[in-house]
């Protein structure tokens, strides 16, 4: 009998999954049944302690416990990650309450929702992580501070208030009127949360705020009447209420929507982000998650519930016990409905001191140490600081803002300065004096500058050293009337400009950025593009130094003054050793710059030069031939390479012939022939010549490339030599065996292109250059 599904006349979609909806949906049950139930056990006392914290009513805890589970987390952009009330928004709805009271509250969480949803529609969900961290961490830590200054009048037996300053100032009178009971409660709870960590792995398993509320509140039953406990009317059906529109306060109250929306996406956002990194599988889809917050926090303040954002601490909770889809966050949320339901009298029963000591703990995981380090390494610590103060002695919008205001300042403050100093060189005050100016020059750096430039003295020879990113036009005039002033008073200006930006470019159009490598300028450039004749002598240089060696001597001291130190650390520990990966047989010739076209440094590359990069004809050439046995018996390379290039003067050479008026060989003294020493070479590569004329696989590839040729001849040779090498005693069986590969390249000077040669063509390792690439300049 055939199957059902052949029989079946309807079509099936190409792009639509054949799985059964049935089994879609029990998919991954067996991990995500567990982790929910796990995350369920943490999410109860902790919706409890932030309702009681905020001052809204209890059940509006576990209403935005089961809505950011079940709402968020089947509409949410993160799979992982688990939603319900969060601590860094007790602050924020505690003074909307005070203000508003809970029903206009209520009516605020669903208008900041409406703006989630608005946010997620503009696809705004990545721009919201533009956020500094520093401001972040900086608020978690503020209301972490908030939480603890409350919650301890609440763990004394005492009533706790609004401000923390206030807090601060009326702690003594609460220890004065201490609660015995209350007081050992919250200590119970704050013990066990502190020693969870250090129990065996089996014990926690089971969730330590579950264990430290249940724990304690068992103690507390003998106490009957005498402690504080939770309460509230009627069930989780009676707590159910619909927002009221406010009476007038729109201001504040448009302030409020904002402060709430923007604070939930932000930890939201960030949560996810977090917990993108604790797993390998689906990614956040950050302007899907707004949306789901957005609509979680409507349907909470719909039904009477605290607003919703992702939380971490339940989300990391989630990943590390396995949960593999959405489906653990959204049974977590039928879980707390569930135990809302039936188990709602079990609540009453829980101390406040006990709900005390666990928002205690929670306030003190709040603040961070490593954020605090993290702030104070990166030069943060001012933005951290005032965020955090501000937070917790003003509101937790004011600090925001703030410190947002300053990260921003301080983001210009590193970007938009320079470093502009002047020295003398070879301490003479009046003789050679160098200016430096690094970084960013714009006319917020012109106080700097005159005060630097007015510090040299009128007759010195000066050097003008600008590797600056970003010049304007006022620079570029205080720089010129400066350099004019100081010619006519006897001295000389020199200006090197080794950045991105030059002084031309200030006054040819609208200032930009430098968008190429400073490196390509005074570092990896020919001396021509960036030394003048003139330039002056490096400190100590005395006596007449011919130009070729002061571009030598200049070429150091620039090596000294800016890449040194960089390189420094990098070749510290190469300083006793070596351990080259590759075996380079290149050409001579000054324009190819191995390192360069490699993107290696010091250690990389063991380096043989020759003219032709040949590595011999009947056998190799004895300084080949020893390298190649120190590179494989002594350095271990694990590769050879050899690199021809366009323009080759050997291969011209060889095509050539004996150049006009030159014999292949001479009479010596004694009447003896003797061979021209460039002929003798070129001996080398005449078996390279004899294959071009041949027809050889890579002249008929380069020839069909365009290429003239003499290049053809180059790329041949550089086959040939491969075939030589391989041929080798040595390297024979370690290139049969793969511990060993020999490769072929050819460097195009024209285009500043590598090609790579095999015995058979060639291949371009990136794309051919465009037509405009190839125009002079």
């Amino acid at each position: 009998m055939p199957s059902p599904a052949a029989t079946d006349p309807r079509p099936i979609h190409p792009g639509r999954s054949r799985i059964p909806v049935l089994a879609r949906l029990t998919s991954g049950l067996r991990w995500d049944l567990p982790a929910s139930l796990v995350v369920f056990l943490v999410a109860v006392p902790l919706s409890l302690g932030i309702a009681a914290a905020s001052g809204a009513p209890v059940m509006a805890g576990l209403i935005a416990a089961a809505v950011g589970g079940i709402v968020a987390g089947s509409l949410g952009g993160s799979p992982l990650q688990v939603s319900g009330p969060a601590a860094g928004l007790t602050v924020i709805v505690a003074g909307l309450i005070e203000q508003f009271g809970w029903p206009v509250t209520c009516a605020i969480t669903v208008a900041a929702g409406i703006l989630q949803v608005l946010l997620g529609m503009a696809k705004v969900g990545r721009v919201a992580l533009a956020i500094a961290p520093v401001v972040v961490h900086a608020m978690l830590a503020g209301i972490g501070i908030i939480i603890v200054l409350q919650q301890l009048h609440v763990m004394l037996g005492s009533e706790a208030g609004e401000a923390a300053l206030h807090n601060i100032v009326a702690l003594p009178d609460s220890l004065a009127a201490l609660d015995p009971q209350a007081a050992f409660l919250g200590a119970v709870v704050i013990a066990l949360l502190a020693g969870w960590k250090h129990m065996p792995a089996a014990v926690r398993r089971v969730p330590g705020p579950l264990v430290a509320v249940v724990a304690a509140t068992l103690l507390s039953l003998p106490f009957n009447s005498d402690v504080d406990r939770i309460t509230f009317d009627g069930s989780l059906l009676d707590a159910l209420s619909l927002p009221h529109l406010p009476q007038g306060e729109w201001t504040a109250i448009a302030v409020g929507v904002v402060t709430i929306a923007l604070v939930a996406s932000v930890e939201s956002l960030l949560s996810a982000v977090a917990v993108d990194k604790m797993h390998h599988g689906e990614r956040t889809n950050f302007n899907r998650e707004l949306l789901g917050q957005g609509a979680a926090n409507v349907t909470s303040g719909m039904l009477g519930g605290l607003p919703v954002t992702g939380v971490i601490v339940r989300s990391a909770t989630n990943v590390e016990a396995a949960a593999r889809t959405r489906k653990s966050a959204v049974l977590h949320g039928i879980w707390v409905l569930v135990f809302s339901l039936l188990l709602a009298g079990v609540i009453q029963l829980v101390p406040q001191a006990v709900l005390a000591g666990l928002l205690i703990m929670i306030g003190i995981r709040l603040v961070k140490v490593a954020d605090f380090q993290t702030a104070r390494v990166t030069g943060d610590l001012a933005v951290y600081a005032a965020t955090l103060l501000t937070v917790v002695f003003v509101n937790l919008l004011a600090g925001v803002l703030i410190g947002l205001a300053l990260a921003v300042l301080l983001v210009l403050w590193r970007v938009v300065r320079a470093s502009i100093h002047a020295e003398p060189l070879g301490g003479t005050a009046e003789g050679r004096w160098r200016v430096v100016i690094d970084g960013s020059c714009t006319f917020l750096s012109l106080p700097r500058l005159s005060k630097v430039l007015a510090a040299v003295p009128p007759a010195a020879h000066v050097t003008v050293e600008l590797d600056v990113d970003y010049l304007d036009h006022p620079v570029h005039d205080t720089l010129e009337a400066w350099r004019v002033r100081h010619v006519n008073n006897g001295g000389s200006v020199e200006i090197e400009e080794t950045g991105t930006a030059t002084l031309h470019a200030a006054l040819a159009g609208t200032p930009a950025r430098g968008s190429s490598r400073s490196a390509l300028r005074g570092g990896f450039a020919p001396w021509r593009s960036w030394q003048r004749d003139a330039a002056p002598l490096p400190a100590g240089a005395a006596g007449h130094v011919p130009a070729p060696v002061r571009s030598v001597l200049n070429g150091v001291d620039s090596y000294h003054r800016r890449h040194a130190h960089l390189l420094r650390p990098h070749v510290q520990e190469l300083s006793t050793f070596q351990d080259p990966d590759t075996l380079f047989i290149t050409c001579a010739d000054s324009r190819l710059v191995p390192n360069l076209i490699t993107s290696s440094g010091p250690g990389d590359l063991f380096t043989v030069r020759n003219v032709g990069n040949v590595v011999g004809s009947d056998r190799l050439e004895p300084s080949v031939e020893a390298s190649l046995k120190f590179a494989l018996d002594e350095l271990s390379v694990t590769s050879v390479v050899v690199c021809g290039h366009s323009g080759c003067g050997a291969m011209t050479a060889l095509l050539a012939g004996p150049a006009s008026g030159q014999k292949a060989s001479d009479p010596s003294p004694d009447g003896k022939e003797e061979r021209c020493p460039v002929q003798s070479w070129l001996d080398h590569g005449r078996p390279s010549l004899e294959s071009f004329h041949a027809g050889h696989p890579v002249q008929v590839a380069a020839e069909k490339a365009g290429y003239g040729a003499v290049d053809q001849l180059a790329m041949v040779n550089v086959a040939v030599q491969l075939e030589r090498l391989q041929q080798h005693a040595s390297l024979q069986d370690t290139v049969r065996s793969g511990d060993v590969h020999v490769t072929g390249l050819f460097y195009d000077i024209a285009t500043a292109r590598v090609l790579q040669i095999t015995p058979t063509g060639i291949s371009h390792l990136d794309p051919l250059p465009r037509a405009e690439e190839l125009a002079p300049a």
